[in-house]
């Protein structure tokens, strides 16, 4: 019974609890039906709102889209059109050493071109012997301003000035052909005579200060002329018709007549091998009758003669007179690189021919040189179409690197003596032997510092027979700071 009892209190019990437990449930149940039914209605308000927004978003993006094919389909349509008339305006820019600005098709371009050539020479002269004085100054040696480029694909050009010292003088003035076929150029204009390796290197990549003595004895220059080049990998030809000089083109009645060519062959041409052979001729008659006096004694004559140590500013020892009428130039070069080292060297030999109103037999005049030079820093002599060209520096300057360091040597000759005891007024016109050695840091591939050291001994001297100079050791230093663009 006590047993019953306690069963039915616990019945009772849980039972209590049951019915209380629904009753709190029902309780909450109702207290909470507002507030859920206002989270509905708020949750289906921003989910309208929500809709209404990604409608306007979605009718943008597709402006957007209609805006950007009307777009497309008006640029394409006035390319087509531009290509259409020929006339393409779309603009490249390329840097190197300057801006090159080319249309896209690459049938336009433009780039401005100079160099800045500052020197120093110091240069004893032997005054003892030669009464010259000693020296020690310092000049602008070039300051020149130009622009190159192509037009309608197949007509290039160059022009450019040179502003040295003051005096303004036309260097590279011409229109070049390039139509014809793969190769060949037509060129007309002002340029230089396709004569001798050193004479058509640019002086950006000369290795010396200055070129050989018989390039400034034989007077290679630019003159007003026509000519054809081919150029391939392994060999070109090259052959002109010139005039006069652009500096004198207006003084003669009858302008100088001369006649060019010259041949080379690379069997061996690869970045790090050149094996180069070439040879090269030139025929000259001078000019007849100045304008103002047209008598035959005005006709122009031509003369032979070197400055002293190969250097710019120092005197000329040997020289002829001025009395040659016509002459013929024939020459040799050969050059051989391996990697950073480089061996050239050339042969010249003129035989002027004596005016008629002079006396005197026909000489025979002559000029070599050799040098060799190495890249300590393992640089090469880049070749093309020729020429050696702009070395390619491997550890630039201003890059963080060492520069290209390049030391070399050159021995050079000149002889003016031939038949010079029978000569008026030149019992010996002079024999001139020179040696240099020099240094040139490349801080990249555009600017570079030169410092030559050099030492000439003349044998005979000037044509005035009363300031020869025989026996006179002349010695110079020079350098220079460079760059080119």
């Amino acid at each position: 019974m006590k047993q019953w009892g306690t069963v039915m209190k616990k019945g009772v019990s849980v039972g209590y609890r049951a019915k209380v437990t629904g009753g709190v449930f029902a309780a909450l149940t109702a207290a909470c039906a507002p507030a859920m039914g206002q989270s509905v209605d708020k949750l289906e308000a921003e989910l309208r709102q929500m809709q209404e927004q990604m409608r306007v978003l979605q009718g943008r993006v597709d402006e957007a889209k209609e805006a950007a094919a009307a777009a497309q389909w008006a640029a394409e349509s006035k390319s087509a059109k531009s290509e259409k008339k020929g006339d393409d305006i779309d603009l490249k820019v390329k840097w190197k050493g300057a801006p090159e600005l080319s249309s896209r098709d690459g049938k336009f371009k433009m780039k401005v071109r100079g160099r800045l050539n500052l020197d120093y020479n110091a240069i004893n002269q032997d005054t003892a012997i030669t009464t010259r004085p000693d020296v020690s100054s310092a000049e602008i040696r070039r300051a020149r301003l130009g622009i190159e480029g192509l037009v309608w694909g197949d007509v290039g050009y160059r022009f450019e000035v040179d502003f040295a010292n003051d005096r303004t003088a036309i260097k590279d003035a011409y229109l070049e052909y390039l139509g014809l076929m793969d190769g060949l150029t037509i060129r007309i204009g002002n340029f230089k005579t396709f004569n001798s390796l050193e004479h058509l290197e640019s002086a950006n990549y000369i290795t010396f200060l200055e070129r050989a003595a018989f390039i400034e004895a034989f007077t290679f220059d630019r003159q007003i002329g026509v000519g054809a080049i081919y150029e391939q990998k392994h060999y070109t030809a090259s052959a002109g018709i010139f005039g006069p000089l652009s500096a004198n083109d207006e003084v003669w009645l009858d302008d100088v007549k001369t006649g060019a060519a010259r041949v080379t062959v690379a069997p061996i041409n690869d970045d790090a091998r050149v094996l180069h052979f070439g040879a090269s001729w030139r025929s000259r008659y001078g000019a007849d009758d100045l304008r103002a006096n047209p008598i035959p004694i005005n006709d122009e004559h031509f003369l032979y003669r070197a400055r002293g140590a190969d250097l710019h500013l120092a005197d000329r020892f040997i020289s002829t007179p001025a009395i040659f009428s016509q002459d013929t130039f024939w020459g040799l070069e050969a050059a051989f690189v391996w990697g950073p080292w480089s061996v050239q060297g050339e042969y010249g030999q003129a035989t002027p021919d004596v005016a008629a109103s002079f006396l005197g037999p026909n000489p025979t005049y002559n000029g070599w040189y050799i040098d060799a030079s190495w890249f300590i820093t393992g640089e090469t002599r880049p070749y093309k179409e020729g020429v050696f060209g702009r070395p390619k520096v491997l550890a630039p300057v201003f890059e963080g690197g060492h520069g290209a360091w390049q030391i070399a040597a050159r021995y050079d000759q000149l002889d003016l003596n031939d038949k010079a005891a029978n000569i008026p007024t030149c019992t010996m016109c002079g024999n001139q032997n020179t040696w240099l050695i020099g240094v040139n840091w490349w801080l990249n591939d555009y600017t570079r510092l030169m410092f030559d050291y050099s030492e000439s001994l003349i044998t005979g001297g000037l044509a005035d027979t009363a300031n020869v100079n025989d026996g006179a050791r002349i010695r110079g230093f020079g350098t220079r700071a460079q760059v080119d663009w």
